[in-house]
């Protein structure tokens, strides 16, 4: 079992102490939610995990089989609340693109399997991105994150450009996949209950 531990994690911007001592650990097979109002924290918690953002204060290791370890870029997946896909590719061509750029990518799946789990169609697939809605750009970056097939997944507002019905399938898919990984998502709304 792999365990996320955050210990006494402390982040300021200027006078705003924005993370007081954060500390937990985060266990595989389970679904985490930070739940706050807006500004209070989790997207900074988040950067500070993927060191998008210099912690002030604390550590962040990964312990595998009673051994801590320093938190690396291939443990984490992160979903980011307003995606960040290259509009000029194809879905299909994006995700062949990714899978050839990173070797820890899970290749056991074809590409067509990847778009089946997130429910996106056929006629989509071979479509340019800058024509898909904000919602399918969300999927195409969760389908990125999976495929890297990481320890930790960050999800920021994962639900939040979903539907009621693909909201959903994307709740079913990660209750599916949270026996391998460790799945922290932030929200600021109590309903998104997974």
């Amino acid at each position: 079992m792999t365990k996320l531990i955050l210990e006494n994690v402390e982040k300021s911007f200027d006078e705003k102490k924005v993370l007081k001592g954060a500390s937990f650990t985060f266990e595989t097979g389970k679904i985490y939610g930070l739940i706050g109002r807006n500004g209070a924290g989790k997207t900074t918690l988040f950067n500070c995990i993927n060191e998008d953002m210099d912690k002030d204060g604390g550590t962040i290791e990964v312990e595998e089989d009673n051994e801590k370890r320093p938190l690396q870029a291939d443990d984490i997946g992160y979903v980011l609340s307003s995606p960040t896909v290259p509009e000029f590719l194809t879905g299909r061509e994006f995700l062949k693109f990714f899978a050839e750029a990173n070797p820890q990518a899970d290749h056991t799946k074809s590409i067509d399997a990847y778009f089946d789990m997130m429910s996106i169609q056929e006629e989509d697939r071979d479509r340019l991105i800058k024509n898909y809605s904000f919602g399918m750009n969300n999927k195409m970056q969760m389908l990125t994150a999976l495929m890297a097939d990481p320890e930790i997944l960050l999800l920021d507002e994962p639900l939040t450009s979903f539907d009621v019905v693909v909201a959903e399938e994307m709740k079913q898919l990660l209750r599916k996949v949270k026996t391998e990984h460790i799945i922290i998502f932030g929200s600021s709304s109590i309903s998104v209950g997974i």
